[in-house]
């Protein structure tokens, strides 16, 4: 009698472990696939009812290849392109590529440039030297990473209220800027302190011996081993920034100077909903962090991983 064959233990997790990160791969893709979908369609197929996930029926077939009605009427109307006689011979005038990117590229930018900065420096800080309050310090971080932003914004608001009242010049973007500053340092502190953590001292004793100077050993050895991990506060910053909605929505008040989920925002009418442009302009605005993440991907690992175990 033949005896009958069983999964080992170690196989059987690994079979429910890749089945699980499949099922959960697909969950997290079919509202994406929706939306590119719906960003292709013709605003007739999206309204249809029943709706159909592919705009590929015929009278006579209830799918067609051949008959497929795609549209990039939504990206169009989003982009809003004009042909010029000066190179690259097309101009982009929509409001989401005129006004609302440039302005979230600054604001990504600047931020992800000044906490990058910053949090290198306090990073290196706790990590090297030992001080009476440096717990302290650290505690007191590590209990205002945990503050969400949205508790804030009420202050944050009246805060901007009674400045826009005083003689004190008072710059919207500015303001937006010192905000996301002070909300993704604390987190980026603890990451940079955990990638210098990971770096011997004896490089920079070694150096040091050598003939190099405390600074020259930072500049030349200690900075360029965490050059990873400063880019990975980067990337991490500029991406939060630029998914961020709620506080450049009420803390700046001049459309022309709001983040580019405000101009998302602007499609959704008070009446009429159009889904094609929504569609298209969540493809457009997520499309150059996919890119970076992309890119960069092994920064956003190493510092998740690295800036947790040793913070």
């Amino acid at each position: 009698m033949a005896r009958a064959s069983f999964l080992s233990p170690k196989a059987l997790r690994s079979i429910l472990l890749n089945g699980f990160m499949v099922t959960f791969l697909v969950v997290i893709m079919i509202p994406i696939f929706l939306t590119i979908v719906i960003s292709l369609k013709t605003h007739k197929d999206i309204i249809r009812k029943p709706p159909v996930i592919f705009p590929c029926d015929t009278p006579t077939s209830a799918f067609d290849i051949r008959a497929c009605r795609w549209s990039v009427e939504g990206y169009e109307r989003v982009l809003v392109p004009k042909l010029t006689n000066s190179f690259p011979f097309i101009q982009l005038t929509g409001r989401m590529f005129r006004i609302y990117i440039p302005n979230t590229l600054l604001y990504a930018t600047s931020t992800a440039i000044g906490v990058t900065i910053m949090a290198g420096m306090a990073g290196f800080a706790f990590s090297r030297f030992r001080f009476r309050i440096r717990r302290a310090m650290m505690i007191a971080i590590l209990a205002i990473t945990g503050v969400p932003l949205l508790t804030n914004l009420l202050a944050l608001y009246q805060l901007g209220v009674i400045l826009r009242k005083t003689p004190i010049p008072f710059n919207d973007r500015a303001y937006l800027i010192f905000v996301y500053f002070g909300f993704y340092l604390p987190l980026s502190i603890w990451i940079a302190k955990g990638f210098f953590d990971t770096i011997p001292r004896d490089l920079e004793e070694a150096a040091m011996i050598d003939g190099a100077t405390p600074l020259g050993a930072l500049r030349h050895v200690t900075m360029p081993a965490a050059l990873p991990g400063l880019a990975a506060i980067f990337l991490l910053t500029f991406v939060n920034v630029w998914n961020e909605f709620l506080a450049g929505y009420l803390l700046v008040t001049k459309n022309d100077l709001k983040p580019v989920m405000f101009g998302l925002y602007e499609f959704l009418g008070p009446n009429i909903i159009n889904f094609q442009m929504i569609a298209a302009s969540c493809i457009l605005i997520a499309l150059p962090v996919v890119i970076i993440f992309q890119a960069a991907r092994r920064y956003f690992f190493m510092a998740m991983v690295e800036g947790a175990i040793k913070g």
